[in-house]
């Protein structure tokens, strides 16, 4: 099965079966023997087709008489790929472009091969013209150019300013770095630079955490020896930040809310030197596998995993835990570059959240002894779902206060009041909102 083969069959899994984008790309690769470089290639043509679909739909548009919307959806995908190597590709000739997606419609339906073959054919000749966006308003332009739902760039427009909104769309479109967290019960970060440098990963210190590195030409992770051997784990640097922020003591009594995959429970573990007691819950269970394994795997054995439903009170818990961190379902309109689908969340499929955040909050207040610490937080940059859903909870539990946050150097204008906002383009990282609050009585 070639790269580009690869990359429909996970596009329409993406789409048929609502899958994000790394788990569609992880199931399918976890089966197929394939190249660093065609592993490479696939991801590329996938996350871009996402990244661009709107666009490449608008430029398929100008040239079919038949919409993109009308269109069976395979052929549909064919056409997006072939685009978006004429297009976006500079790596692939507009002659393999077509050619090798008219071979791979052949294979799948012959019938559709010679509209296929016309349209590409039409997309090289009218490169230059058929490329541009010639929209005049400016939320349909922007929408059609970055591929967002316009309702997203209307709000961001309305709420940040067109400047803001632009940069952040561009940020959107860059490239995420993979960061790993130093499992610094195995290891030291100079001995795991050491070790990867010896297998021509690239590794550069990241200066705001001591256990965070940013990694380049690191492939196929899950098989790599030193991940294996537990050394370190992926995280970006918001979600490292989280952990940094509670950073609760040695032999502390901690809960993680809704803590699944575990990154962020592990990385507690981790600070409280494998001392104490972390309850780390998730409404799924095979999500407690997921995290077991994990936990297994960094040699931890302070966590216990429970599935449990965080919308629900646990009356057996109350007042029981030093530390409370609620990593709460949101939206994920922080993480586009990484899980790009999200640009196309309908603005209905988002209402309940903040109902669902308020009331996992209040429940994981009910759990934090006096002088304890909760932290709230999300991977989304509404307001709505962040700073709202604290004043709100602020408002009806005055025996909670915000404290400044001092453990990181981020967000100048906001942690002396106890929140962070952090934004891709901004602060070069993904998007998120964390919040550290102490009950006071």
């Amino acid at each position: 099965m070639n790269a580009r083969e690869i990359a429909f069959k996970v596009l329409s899994d993406i789409e048929k079966n609502k899958n994000y984008s790394n788990m569609s790309i992880n199931k399918h690769f976890k089966e197929l023997e394939i190249k660093d470089q065609d592993r490479g290639f696939t991801t590329e043509l996938i996350y871009g087709v996402i990244e661009n679909r709107n666009y490449l739909d608008y430029v398929m548009n100008k040239l079919s008489k038949m919409k993109a919307e009308k269109m069976q959806m395979h052929v549909r995908i064919f056409l997006e790929m072939g685009i978006y190597q004429i297009l976006f590709l500079d790596s692939v000739s507009d002659y393999a472009a077509v050619n090798e997606t008219v071979n791979l419609v052949n294979g799948f339906d012959k019938k559709s091969s010679g509209f296929v073959n016309a349209i590409l054919r039409n997309v090289i000749r009218q490169k230059e013209t058929i490329a541009k966006v010639d929209i005049t308003d400016n939320i349909m332009y922007l929408s059609t150019k970055y591929s967002y739902k316009p309702w997203m760039i209307k709000n961001w427009v309305e709420k940040f300013g067109q400047e803001f909104t632009e940069d952040l769309l561009d940020a959107n479109n860059e490239k995420p770095s993979i960061y790993i967290r130093v499992n610094t019960l195995k290891t030291t970060r100079e001995e795991l630079m050491s070790k990867l440098s010896d297998m021509n990963i690239k590794c550069f210190k990241i200066s705001t955490l001591e256990e965070a590195i940013r990694v380049e030409n690191l492939k196929n992770i899950e098989n790599n020896k030193l991940f294996k051997d537990g050394l370190f784990t992926v995280q970006d640097i918001s979600s490292m930040i989280v952990g940094k922020i509670v950073n609760p003591k040695e032999n502390s009594r901690v809960l993680d809310i809704c803590s699944a995959p575990g990154g962020k429970t592990t990385h507690l573990a981790t600070i409280m030197n494998n001392t104490g007691h972390i309850v780390s819950r998730d409404i799924f269970e095979h999500k407690i596998k997921l995290i077991n394994a994990t936990a297994n795997r960094l040699g931890l054995t302070n966590i216990e995993a429970q599935c449990f439903d965080a919308s629900v009170l646990d009356n057996d818990n109350i007042d029981k835990f030093d530390y409370v961190l609620a990593d709460v379902p949101c939206s994920g309109l922080g993480i586009i570059r990484r899980k790009p689908e999200i640009k196309y969340k309908e603005k209905a499929d988002l209402k309940e959240l903040p109902s669902i955040q308020s009331k996992i909050l209040k429940n994981a207040s009910k759990y934090v002894k006096i002088d304890g610490v909760l932290v709230y937080s999300t991977c989304t940059i509404q307001d709505v779902e962040n700073i709202d859903i604290i004043n709100a909870f602020l408002k009806e539990n005055d025996n909670f206060k915000l404290v400044p946050i001092d453990a990181v150097n981020v967000d100048v204008d906001n942690q002396d009041k106890g929140y962070l906002k952090i934004y891709p383009h901004i602060h070069g990282m993904d998007g998120f909102f964390i919040a550290k609050l102490i009950r006071v009585r």
